[in-house]
């Protein structure tokens, strides 16, 4: 795949301020992507992909490779916030569609941050007896004054956490290693070419796919980036790297140091590796786990916001939800608004429905951005914006693979 990346930054004045270099983009990405995902996932791949787990991983990367490459054209063509309802107006000059998807991605980004700030609050709860709904409440309050405070604050709060769960899972390799867990079986032998194993390591990487999903949330902060049209593809493609890496490397060692079918039924299956391979309470580990949960909140919260700025921007919102604070150069009354509708739904709907919606409208989106770069490209759509281009191969593949995702999603046992 060639990303031909443009040493020139053409972009469109924005209200919001460009402070972010590579590296901290990179933290952002990494940051929300890996996310609480892993620390839950690990044990449900297990269970149907069994010791070839970390070819689940390495499938559903893959298949994420598409799209993310897609979504690196799209944010150096159009570099606005709200990247996904400008995609739709490029390509099919429709602002009912573009409102449409717009309002999608910010539902997206309302219902992972309610089903997360859940999720953050069940493991809070196993070191603080309080009640899960206030524990919901005291998350989106504090983490939406952080939104709020300024993104480059935001994004440096983000990057620190990002350095902690990550730490985690590096952790994790090294007492492996260090311990003596065999686990290169499981990394490097081929899975059998039979129906059976195919077929649960296919579904098995339906499920890692989700693993994945957060580093399209690079688009909606490209109005942030210091130099978007070189640093947002970059960062994309590090994101996307880093977190394959450790994806399979500690899908391998799961499986290798707790039986497939001890992950698969447990609730916190990372805890359990952690305790096999380093020998320490797995307390230790589940702070780690809050500290994943709180992260993926706030990028989820800062995005968000960023949406509506976006859409407000483009008119698809009334003016005054982008309003622009001129002493944070944060969107303050979007990140309000975000604030508000994520406690309601933490309060209104359990986890699992809300892991759901979340999972089905992520992947309408990357179906709906990779068929939006089809028609860019098959209409020879222009953009005033240097960018990078990708084969057209590799949208089609992107649109293919969703819309099957979706599609099993629905005929899953």
């Amino acid at each position: 795949m060639d990303f031909v990346v443009p040493q020139n930054s053409i972009a469109p004045p924005s209200g919001l301020r460009r402070r972010l270099g590579l590296a901290l983009l990179v933290l952002y990405g990494t940051g929300v992507t890996v996310g609480a995902g892993i620390y839950v996932l690990v044990g449900a791949v297990a269970g149907h992909a069994g010791s070839y787990s970390s070819w689940a991983f390495a499938l559903a990367a893959l298949v994420m490779a598409f799209t993310a490459a897609s979504y690196a054209e799209l944010a150096t063509r159009y570099p606005v916030s709200a990247g996904e309802a400008a995609y739709v107006r490029a390509a099919f000059t429709s602002r009912l569609l573009s409102t449409a998807i717009g309002s999608l991605r910010l539902a997206t980004g309302i219902i992972a941050a309610a089903a997360v700030t859940l999720g953050g609050a069940g493991y809070i709860r196993q070191l603080i007896d309080l009640p899960a709904p206030l524990i919901a409440m005291a998350i989106v309050i504090a983490l939406g004054a952080v939104a709020s405070w300024g993104i480059l604050e935001s994004v440096m709060l983000a990057g620190l956490l990002t350095l902690i769960e990550t730490g985690g899972l590096v952790w994790i390799v090294v007492s492996a290693v260090h311990s003596g867990v065999a686990f290169t079986p499981a990394l490097l032998t081929p899975p059998p070419l039979e129906l059976g194993a195919l077929s649960g390591i296919t579904f098995a990487g339906l499920l890692a796919f989700f693993a994945f999903v957060g580093f399209e949330d690079l688009a909606n902060v490209v109005e942030e980036a210091k130099n978007p049209q070189r640093d947002i593809p970059r960062a994309m493609a590090l994101t996307l790297l880093i977190t394959s890496v450790l994806y399979v490397l500690i899908a391998a060692i799961a499986v290798s140091a707790v039986p497939p079918g001890v992950l698969s039924v447990s609730p916190a299956p990372l805890s359990l590796v952690f305790n096999a391979v380093a020998g320490i309470s797995p307390t230790t580990f589940n702070a780690i786990a809050v500290v994943s949960t709180l992260n993926t909140v706030l990028a989820q919260m800062t995005m968000t916001a960023r949406v509506v700025y976006g859409m407000a921007e483009q008119g698809d919102l009334p003016r005054i939800a982008g309003r622009v604070d001129p002493r944070t150069g944060t969107p303050l009354i979007a990140t309000g608004l975000v604030m508000l509708a994520v406690v309601v739904l933490a309060l209104a709907f359990p986890l699992e429905r809300l892991a759901e919606g979340t999972s089905l409208a992520t992947l309408t989106i990357f179906a709906i951005v990779n068929l939006c770069l089809l028609r860019i490209r098959i209409r020879h759509i222009g953009s005033d914006a240097a960018h990078v281009r990708v084969p057209p191969w590799v949208p089609a593949l992107g649109l293919v693979t969703c819309l099957l995702m979706i599609i099993s999603a629905f005929v899953a046992p």
